[in-house]
């Protein structure tokens, strides 16, 4: 009996610490992430107002169904994000498999140079894309097409460049958090794979393909859900460098949502535009984990 009284003690001594130190986490997350979304379904509901709501079911989703904007916004954002996030995977593996074969003291300094980016503001990165992106004389791009022999473009003001802008913008940026987690991933390899490669003869091609690729399966399966869920959520760069325009050609979910809410005062189409991305979301990450993690070993 005193045997028993003594294991129920130190099992309740160790899950009161447990659920104690969890306790003030735990209370963060519910007020800072499931209030707002419970919150949100709620207003989704309502016509809102500050001081008087009104109640209205269904309606802010029915009238979703026959928004052309939110249509379009939805398209552009898939657009974006198929543009962006596997070109993006693929420049952030290749810079990383061309920094590891340097010494720590070197990668360090790679490391450090890519991601620093990712310190600054993206505001201030967004100013010097505009910059870039401007019209001459002091346009770097129309700068670099005219020394080519071309005519200079107005890059953010014309529907058929705007988008490929915000996607060119992408691949020239923000790898640094990729390339350090990709980096880590190759680290990770086994020498002995590298050894029993060399004395089969097998060349530099043939040991990304059967030996790097497969081993940083897990990473780039988390990377891939993780930069997809991103790209879906991108506000600051269509808001900062096109506004969504011109004619609405870069205006993402995000930003559709943020002007519904802020600019027009519509909360509860705003809302019900965010319920239904997050559920979106979550669907679009669940099919990833189902259909390209099955044959990953983690």
């Amino acid at each position: 009996m005193r045997k028993k009284s003594f294991i129920k003690s130190v099992t309740f001594e160790n899950t009161f610490w447990g659920y104690a130190f969890i306790l003030v986490p735990f209370i963060v997350f519910c007020f800072f992430t499931v209030y707002p979304v419970i919150s949100a379904g709620i207003i989704s509901l309502q016509k809102y107002n500050p001081i008087q709501s009104k109640w209205v079911g269904m309606d802010n989703y029915k009238a979703l169904l026959h928004d052309s904007l939110f249509f379009k916004s939805i398209k552009n954002t898939f657009v974006y994000t198929i543009c962006t996030v596997p070109v993006n995977l693929f420049i952030a593996f290749f810079i990383s498999v061309l920094i590891v074969p340097f010494s720590r003291k070197v990668q360090t300094i790679y490391k450090a140079m890519y991601y620093l980016p990712s310190v600054a503001s993206g505001v201030s990165l967004s100013v010097v894309w505009l910059w870039i992106y401007s019209a001459l004389p002091s346009g770097l791009l129309n700068q670099l097409v005219i020394l080519l022999g071309g005519d200079a473009v107005n890059w953010l003001g014309k529907s058929s460049t705007a988008m490929f802008s915000l996607i060119l913008m992408s691949w020239l940026s923000s790898h640094g958090a990729n390339v350090i987690i990709y980096i880590a991933a190759l680290i990770g390899i086994p020498s002995d794979y590298y050894e029993a490669a060399n004395l089969e003869g097998a060349s530099f091609f043939q040991k990304i393909r059967y030996i790097v690729i497969p081993s940083v399966k897990p990473t780039t399966l988390f990377l891939f859900v993780t930069g997809i869920i991103k790209s879906f959520q991108v506000f600051m760069n269509a808001y900062m460098m096109t506004g969504g325009g011109p004619d609405n050609s870069t205006t993402m979910v995000g930003l559709l949502i943020f002007n519904n809410a802020f600019k027009y005062s519509e909360f509860g189409t705003a809302c019900a535009q965010a319920i239904i991305l997050a559920i979106g979301i979550a669907i679009i990450s669940l099919l990833q984990m189902k259909f390209l993690g099955g044959n990953v070993e983690y």
